[in-house]
């Protein structure tokens, strides 16, 4: 594999290098306060688009602020090409790289995506994925909105992790496994690791509406931000082609229930992740031809989720529309 291909693909397969934790406790060195912080994310990239998901559904819109980077690279990595002059408007940053060097002058890794960077000093915090979102959701609670969710319930941490774990491997950093493989075992390994575990979520999601109890929990955040990415570009891009999400009954109205739900779909960028992972990614696309396809209108048709129960916020109210400047733009979105 060529984890130096994609932000992402090497947040995958490499240990956050900057794994600070942010936490409510006042006396650490990262306490959570309000507008102190900004998250650098790409909505193209699925272990970013988690924490995106996750500020969302908790409402700290107004304590974190977010930057959202150019969905191409260039030889210095994710750009804030997006923002007035080329530059981020409050870290002043060209690039993200220049938050990695802030905080580590020598630092010759990758500048994955989502960071936490502090905005005084404008120094990289965290770039550790995995344990940013659990943060958010437990650590954060004081400057949640009100009815916020609680996405990380006590009693079924151990089920979600288990759950997550799986996930992860399997599907999460399986899709990148298949599609990055350079030869036929590698591919072949993580092509029916990948197909067995969507195929046990399938059968697990037939008589259940969400991964873990009845309400939104983390599990769900980290399959949504891969099974909408699915068909997309992994079935074909990535040739995890055995079946596409449309082809898998309860995996698809799942997929169609978290989107049409406040706090999924109104993230998603489909023109972001399109034009990402078909022009980044050079090796699989060496003439970067974005394709016209597939069809997204069906992300909007019933679902009949509702049948089986549950709650999606628990005893919680859902977010409001999303902030004007953070709305996705019309070209991004579902038809």
């Amino acid at each position: 594999m060529e984890p130096e291909l994609s932000a992402e693909s090497e947040s995958v397969m490499s240990p956050s290098r900057f794994d600070a934790r942010i936490t409510a406790d006042p006396g650490s060195a990262w306490p959570a306060e309000p507008h102190r912080y900004r998250l650098v994310a790409s909505r193209a990239c699925p272990f970013a688009s988690r924490a995106v998901v996750s500020r969302r559904l908790l409402g700290l819109e107004d304590a974190i602020s977010l930057a959202v980077v150019d969905p191409i690279q260039d030889d210095r990595g994710w750009s804030f090409a997006l923002g007035p002059d080329g530059r981020d408007p409050v870290l002043g940053y060209r690039h993200l790289s220049e938050a990695y060097l802030a905080a580590d002058a020598d630092y010759d890794g990758g500048f994955s995506v989502p960071a936490l960077v502090d905005v005084d000093t404008r120094r990289l915090v965290t770039n550790d994925f995995d344990r940013m979102t659990l943060d958010l959701a437990t650590q954060w609670t004081a400057l949640a909105r009100p009815g916020a969710p609680d996405l990380y319930p006590e009693p079924l941490r151990a089920e979600i992790d288990e759950l997550n774990e799986h996930v992860f491997h399997d599907v999460n950093a399986g899709v990148y496994e298949a599609g990055m493989a350079t030869t036929q075992e590698a591919y072949s390994r993580a092509y029916d690791a990948l197909f067995a575990r969507l195929d046990a979520l399938e059968e697990r999601l037939r008589t259940r509406r969400y991964l873990v109890g009845d309400t939104i929990t983390e599990a769900d955040i980290r399959l949504f931000t891969s099974l909408v990415r699915f068909d997309v570009v992994y079935h074909g891009h990535f040739r995890c082609n055995r079946s596409k999400l449309t082809e898998m009954p309860a995996l698809w109205a799942y997929a169609r229930d978290l989107f049409q739900t406040p706090g999924f779909g109104d993230t998603v960028d489909f023109d972001h992740i399109k034009r990402h992972y078909h022009i980044v990614l050079d090796e699989n696309n060496p003439h970067h031809i974005v394709p016209g396809g597939p069809d997204l209108s069906g992300w909007l048709t019933p679902h009949g989720r509702e049948g089986l129960g549950g709650r999606p916020f628990g005893d919680g109210t859902p977010p409001g529309p999303p902030p004007g400047s953070e709305a996705v733009p019309p070209r991004g979105r579902a038809a």
